[in-house]
Order: structure tokens, then C-alpha cells, then sequence
């Protein structure tokens, strides 16, 4: 049993890590341009399918995950520049139909690029096996996946707090009135963030890619799971984001163990309980 939880423990982390990715970009979006991004989990599925086509054709997977960054920062720069921006000024809610629209769009595009059978992919030969760490055996591919996140949220941190730019994103974030009256070009922010955002969504797909496999469908699931998370760390909240997407997948693969058929509901129910105690989430503010 004990090897049991703490097979668990470590897969729970690397999920975990995932979802603070996935988090981690959606939070950035969220507090540039104030709005969830629902085209999000769309972009994480469209990730997937990027890194699946480039391993298809011979390309190592380290390359496969370039290309969904890469493919789906681009794809996130499309829908500011032609969805976001071309109905910012009617507010809140047209943005939020817009994206909505957005990811169905896409969704429906891979159906067709695709098709409807899902996809499967094995890790690399590099990363198949167990490594023996005396109490679990943990598989390499797990080891990697918890690794290549950390190492990419912590690049990512680098970026917005040890840079100009990240300064001006930080501000863009906190006060964007001011910052926009300091003479910060704002708007090149929102499509920054907004391609950063995508990005990240792209390389968490391509992440799980081996672990979870390809569906035209796995974006609704992971946005569901990502936005549990970010509200959980507290809505804009960078580094909540990371603590929350831990919490959940630690929470959510234990339950497993115990009982299977909660491993979804609990996530809930840990929202519920952070927000009772928490409104504002684990760190955000009030």
C-alpha cells in the first residue's frame, strides 16, 4: 500500500506541474486582458496534436515540443489580433463569446486535420523504463515531464521578474491605466501575454501528449481542471498558480487510491474549501 501512495505521490506531482503550466499561462492572460481565456484548452489540445505530428514524421520529441509552443504561440497571436482585438471595445462579455467561439473552432479543425479517432504516442526510448528509487519505482518519463516543467516555469519566472519586460508585464497586470499613462505600450503587452499564454498552453499539451494522449475533446477537460486551479491560487495570481495546479494533482491522484471514482469531484470540493476559507485563493489578493 505504501507503494502504492507513493507511486501515486510522484505522478501526482508531475500532473500537478502540468496543470500549474497550463495555469501558469492562462493566469498571465487573465491578468493582462482581465478576461479567462476560453480557447485556452483548445490551445492545449492543438499543442498535442503539434508535437504528435512532428514525432510522426521523425522528428525527436524535444523538437515536437518546440513546434507546439511555437505553433500555438502563433495561433495566440491570430485570435488577438483577429478575434480579441476586433471586439475589445465592446467590453467584457463579446471577448468572452468570441474566445468561446474560438475554441469550438478550433476544436472542429482538429477534427478535420486529424480526425476523430484519438491519438497514442509512447515516450522516447530515452525515457521508457522505470528508475528505482529504493520505496517506488517511478517512471523516466515522469521524472522528465516534472523536470522540463519546473525548469520551464522557473525560465518563466526569470522572465517577468528579472527583466524590463517582465516589469512592464507585472505592471501591465497591476495597474494598467498607470502604466499605459507611464508610456508602456499596452497594447503590445496584451498580444505578449496573450502569445506567452498560448505558448505555454501548447507546451503543456505537448507535455502530456505521451502521458494522456490526443483528443479532439482533452482541451474541455483540462480547462475545466485549469480553471479550478486558477481560481484556487486566486484569479491572476502567477505563483498561485503553481501552488494550486501541485495541490490539485497531489489531491487528485491520491484520491485515486482511496477512491477512484472522486478523483474529478474532489478538485471541486477542494476549491470549495479554499474559498470558504480564502475567497481570494491561496495567494491572491482580496
Amino acid at each position: 500500500m505504501l507503494w502504492l501512495v507513493s507511486a501515486q505521490l510522484v505522478n501526482g506531482i508531475a500532473i500537478g506541474l502540468i496543470y500549474a503550466l497550463m495555469a501558469f499561462g492562462l493566469s498571465i492572460i487573465k491578468g493582462l486582458l482581465n478576461i479567462p481565456n476560453f480557447a485556452h484548452g483548445a490551445l492545449y489540445a492543438l499543442g498535442a496534436y503539434l508535437c504528435y505530428s512532428a514525432v510522426s514524421v521523425g522528428l525527436p520529441f524535444g523538437v515536437g515540443l518546440v513546434v507546439a509552443f511555437l505553433g500555438t504561440t502563433a495561433t495566440g497571436i491570430v485570435l488577438d489580433r483577429l478575434v480579441i482585438r476586433q471586439v475589445r471595445a465592446g467590453g467584457y462579455l463579446p471577448q468572452l463569446i468570441a474566445l468561446f467561439g474560438a475554441a469550438l473552432v478550433i476544436e472542429q479543425l482538429l477534427l478535420i486535420t486529424w480526425g476523430t479517432v484519438g491519438l497514442s504516442y509512447s515516450p522516447p526510448m530515452l525515457l521508457r523504463g522505470s528508475i528505482n528509487l529504493g520505496f517506488t519505482l517511478v517512471p523516466k518519463y515522469i521524472v522528465f515531464a516534472s523536470i522540463f516543467s519546473i525548469l520551464v516555469i522557473t525560465a518563466v519566472w526569470l522572465l517577468i521578474e528579472r527583466t524590463k519586460f517582465g516589469a512592464f508585464v507585472r505592471a501591465g497586470i497591476d495597474k494598467p491605466a498607470m502604466a499605459q499613462s507611464l508610456g508602456i505600450n499596452v497594447d503590445l503587452l496584451l498580444i505578449s501575454g496573450m502569445a506567452l499564454g498560448a505558448g505555454l498552453a501548447g507546451l503543456a499539451g505537448g507535455l502530456a501528449l505521451p502521458l494522456m494522449g490526443a483528443t479532439s475533446s482533452m482541451g474541455g477537460d483540462m480547462m475545466a481542471t485549469a480553471f479550478v486551479v486558477l481560481v484556487i491560487g486566486g484569479l491572476g495570481s502567477l505563483y498561485g498558480a503553481i501552488a494550486a495546479g501541485l495541490l490539485v494533482g497531489i489531491v487528485q491522484s491520491l484520491m485515486t487510491v482511496a477512491a477512484p471514482a472522486a478523483s474529478t469531484a474532489i478538485i471541486y470540493v477542494v476549491m470549495i474549501v479554499v474559498l470558504l476559507v480564502r475567497p481570494q485563493g491561496l495567494l491572491g489578493e482580496r
